[in-house]
Parts: C-alpha cells; sequence; structure tokens
C-alpha cells in the first residue's frame, strides 16, 4: 500500500511553503468614458426638451460605431430648479438638466474620433479614458500560471539546495489577481455652439492606450525528500 506523506512537516517528509508571484504589462482591451449632457433655460418643459434632444443626439452618434461600442449605459437624470434667493419670497431662477451617460469602446481609432465629436457637443462635459481588461482577460490567466511556476522553481530550488526532492503538493493558496487602478484623467468640456456658419470638425484626438498591470500571487505548501544534511 502506498504511503501518502502527512499534509504538516515532518523530519521524514519536511514541508516547504514559497510565495509565486507574477506582474504583467499588457495592452489594454477597452476604454470607458463618461459623458454628461446638460441643459438650461428658464422653463422646465424647455430645459428637458433640450436636454432629452442633446441626450439623443450623442446616444445616436455613440449607436452609430456599431461594434466599436461595447457598452452604452445611461445614468443618473436630473432636472434641478435654481433660486434667486432663500426665504419667503424664493423664486425660481432656472432649471438645471443633467444626464450622465457611460460608454465602452474596444476600438481605439474610434475612441479618439468619437471623444473628438462629443467633446465638441454644446453644454457636454467628457471624462476619461479609463483603460481596461474584461474580467475574462486572457492576461488574468497568464499571469496566474506564471505565479504558479514560479512557486514551482522557488520550492525546487530550496529542495536542491538541501539535497532533497519535491513529493508532493499539499496547499495552493491564490492571493488574487487584479489590474492596479490607472491616475484618474482630466476632464474635457464640450465647447458652446454659437449662431453663423456651422464651424469646421475638430481632428480626432490621438490617444495613446495606457498598458495595464496585472498581478497575480499564490502561496505553495510542497512535501519534499528527507534532506541531504
Amino acid at each position: 500500500m502506498t504511503h501518502t506523506p502527512p499534509s504538516y512537516g515532518t523530519p521524514e517528509h519536511p514541508r516547504v511553503a514559497v510565495r509565486g508571484e507574477a506582474r504583467l504589462e499588457v495592452d489594454p482591451e477597452t476604454a470607458r468614458i463618461t459623458v454628461t449632457v446638460t441643459a438650461r433655460g428658464k422653463d422646465r418643459r424647455n430645459t428637458l426638451e433640450d436636454l432629452t434632444r442633446r441626450n439623443n443626439h450623442v446616444l445616436e452618434l455613440a449607436r452609430s460605431y456599431g461594434q466599436a461600442m461595447e457598452k452604452l449605459e445611461t445614468g443618473a437624470i436630473s432636472i434641478t430648479p435654481e433660486l434667486t434667493q432663500k426665504g419667503r419670497n424664493e423664486q425660481i431662477h432656472a432649471y438645471h438638466g443633467r444626464v450622465h451617460i457611460t460608454a465602452v469602446l474596444n476600438d481605439f481609432t474610434a475612441l479618439g474620433e468619437f471623444t473628438t465629436r462629443i467633446a465638441d457637443l454644446d453644454m457636454t462635459r467628457v471624462n476619461g479614458p479609463w483603460w481596461g481588461l474584461r474580467p475574462d482577460s486572457p492576461a488574468h490567466g497568464t499571469a496566474r500560471r506564471q505565479a504558479v511556476h514560479e512557486a514551482v522553481q522557488r520550492a525546487r530550488e530550496y529542495a536542491d539546495a538541501l539535497g532533497a526532492q519535491l513529493t508532493a503538493l499539499v496547499e495552493l493558496a491564490d492571493l488574487g489577481a487584479e489590474n492596479t487602478a490607472p491616475p484618474a484623467p482630466g476632464a474635457m468640456r464640450g465647447r458652446a455652439a454659437f449662431g453663423g456658419a456651422a464651424p469646421e470638425p475638430a481632428p480626432a484626438l490621438d490617444l495613446e492606450p495606457q498598458r495595464q498591470t496585472v498581478y497575480a500571487q499564490v502561496n505553495a505548501r510542497f512535501i519534499m525528500s528527507p534532506p541531504k544534511l
């Protein structure tokens, strides 16, 4: 009958515990931007109509990019009255409307053009881009495999230093693999539109994708043969 070594260390079956780590620099797969469409007016209905029209324009423009637009979501919507003064005689001076839209693109050439066209719209603000990887990106699996390989290699080196060999794996603990969060990007504001001849379209922004850092760490415990001390 084959004798299974214990999971804890003994003189006959010493245990070696190591950590394996991996750090990869990979190209991003997606870019996320947020668009804030605003409207302001003396009349609530007119403000809402302006906001609806501008919001529809942004959505139509986004949908025109087809498969390059991986995700398009509308967030919070608000219509807020602005009061002239506080107290008994408070009156509504104006209404402020706002819609938040999130767009995720996977084509970075289209991203530069789309961002420029959105930023060129009246009463529109653009924030981003935030570069990222998809949750199921192969980069995560690659990092985890490299971390495991490093743990095995490190354990073998310890065993070799003692004239021993690894005989069994008794534990492998995943410490997590995640992306580093990129710095918060600046905001780009669309310029106001005025009467007269239509302005020339602004040239598309040349956006350089930010490389993503993927980490993976594992703890591994092995049983090795008796060392030759």
